[in-house]
């Protein structure tokens, strides 16, 4: 098959010197984003998330086959249900599961199987994998690149809510499947994360740590 295509639109260029300036902007106001674990359960406008979504959407991927699906909840019932759900995979994890040395590497974030956020927080948002997609007559198709494509785009909606102003929180109970059921979402989707959205609570704390400079994550040649 011939490939279909077109001029490049939308690309914008800057001089120079604004985009070094909108580089050290953008550097500086991500670098800002903090994973919060107190959520008020003040309301966001559904259109907040509609364009994160939208946004995580443009990502890159395999072949442009798309591998997502973005549920979106804010019915307190269902984040009841996940929550009952997860927090029950959690008490597996920490009190029978979990390595001695993975909780220890744990400790300093001050988590634990107590997960009140997915009730508090205003949005859950469930991300799927999808391992293939369907053609209109039935037909499966393979879909490459899955898990590396849905996590660019997963941080792409991370990275849009964050812009917006808001804060969250990436959660991944293990095993997720019971996502599945309470989402009513297909076999071939496989949760990828839940990410847990809203504003910080009054007076929210956060573990002291810090991020790597530079020298230390990136080499140039």
């Amino acid at each position: 098959m011939k490939p279909d295509l077109r001029p490049l639109e939308g690309h914008r260029e800057y001089p120079l010197e604004e985009m070094q300036r909108r580089a050290a902007e953008f550097c500086g106001e991500i670098r800002r984003r903090r994973t919060v674990r107190e959520f008020s359960d003040r309301p966001v406008p559904r259109d907040i998330i509609e364009h994160a979504i939208l946004a995580a959407g443009s990502a890159p991927n395999g072949a442009n086959l798309q591998p997502w699906h973005f549920v979106a909840v804010s019915d307190a019932a269902i984040k009841s249900q996940i929550r009952a759900q997860a927090e029950a995979e959690e008490r597996e994890f920490y009190q029978h599961k979990a390595p001695a040395e993975w909780l220890e590497a744990l400790a300093p974030l001050g988590t634990d199987e107590h997960k009140p956020f997915l009730e508090t927080a205003p949005w859950l948002i469930a991300i799927f994998a999808q391992t293939f997609g369907l053609l209109p007559d039935g037909r499966k198709v393979k879909h490459y690149y899955g898990q590396e494509s849905v996590g660019i785009a997963t941080g792409m909606l991370i990275t849009a809510l964050h812009h917006s102003g808001l804060a969250t929180l990436t959660h991944t109970p293990s095993p997720m499947g019971f996502l599945n059921d309470i989402l009513e979402r297909p076999s071939q989707e496989r949760p990828f994360l839940l990410l847990v959205v809203g504003f910080p609570a009054e007076g929210a704390r956060v573990p002291r740590i810090t991020k790597r400079g530079l020298d230390e994550i990136a080499t140039f040649r």
